[in-house]
């Protein structure tokens, strides 16, 4: 895969972006390597973390605006939304693993968006989440106009998307976009360290914290609550739980094996 890097090792695996030299936009190849790369993880019950990063300087620049403009490609809007980034958003969203966003770099236009759909987002400070669509004329993508609002509200949203604002990382924390901001020269270590750490956590039930929570979306209050017992019991009834109390009554270190 030349696209994008795929590596797993210790229950964590690793996507990185791999077009350096065009900002890891995304053309066909990319897109289906990673459609590929998600897939897998979802199988491999070995894997436990996921971490999606770009290689380089860049996160992702969005749309390979090359790819669209080329007149024997023209692969129209149609296609690639249907087939590249509405499958990759809905397999980020669906994957029933946690999934870390390591920015760290410019995250634009449906690089942004990619990056906003995963469940922790840790940025460099050098990073920036840019809604770039409005200058050429397009409207966000990719569950843009779906997360963002929800992460930073209707009005804040309706300005980035209109108005195609740069957001430092340090805004982006403080609105509650992202996680944590990270100096640069400490974010593959500090990602690294989270990534082990929920790989040794009891990932079954992080699986079924991250479906209730986007459940809460589209539920309303009573919907919530019932999906809440129904997720609790199947919970309760993982070879986890049960080590976690026995590990707590014990005084000792669980140790959970996401099952």
């Amino acid at each position: 895969m030349s696209e994008i890097l795929y590596t797993k090792e210790s229950g964590i695996a690793r996507i990185i972006l791999n077009r350096p030299n065009a900002f890891n936009s995304v053309n066909s190849a990319l897109a289906t390597q990673w459609i590929a790369a998600l897939d897998d993880c979802k199988e491999d019950a070995n894997v436990r973390v996921l971490i999606i990063t770009g290689a380089g300087k860049a996160f992702c620049a969005g749309q390979d605006l090359k790819e669209v403009t080329d007149p024997d490609l023209n692969p129209g809007f149609k296609h690639l939304l249907e087939k590249h980034y509405s499958p990759i958003v809905k397999r980020i969203t669906e994957l029933e693993k946690p999934i870390i966003a390591a920015v760290n770099g410019v995250a634009a236009g449906a690089g942004a968006n990619l990056a906003l759909s995963c469940d922790i987002i840790l940025a460099s400070s050098k990073a920036s989440f840019i809604q770039a669509f409005s200058a050429i004329g397009l409207i966000p993508d990719s569950a843009g106009t779906y997360n963002l609002p929800r992460l930073v509200g209707r009005a804040r949203a309706m300005a980035y998307c209109m108005l195609g604002d740069k957001i430092s990382a340090e805004e982006a924390e403080r609105i509650g976009m992202i996680y944590k901001m990270i100096e640069p020269e400490s974010l593959e270590e500090e990602v690294n360290k989270l990534a082990t750490k929920m790989a040794a956590m009891a990932t079954h039930g992080l699986a079924l914290t991250k479906r209730a929570i986007n459940a809460s979306f589209k539920n309303n209050f009573y919907e919530q609550l019932d999906l809440e017992t129904e997720l609790q019991i199947e919970a309760a009834n993982t070879e986890d739980y049960h080590e976690g109390v026995a590990a707590f009554v014990e005084k000792r270190k669980p140790i959970f094996k996401g099952k």
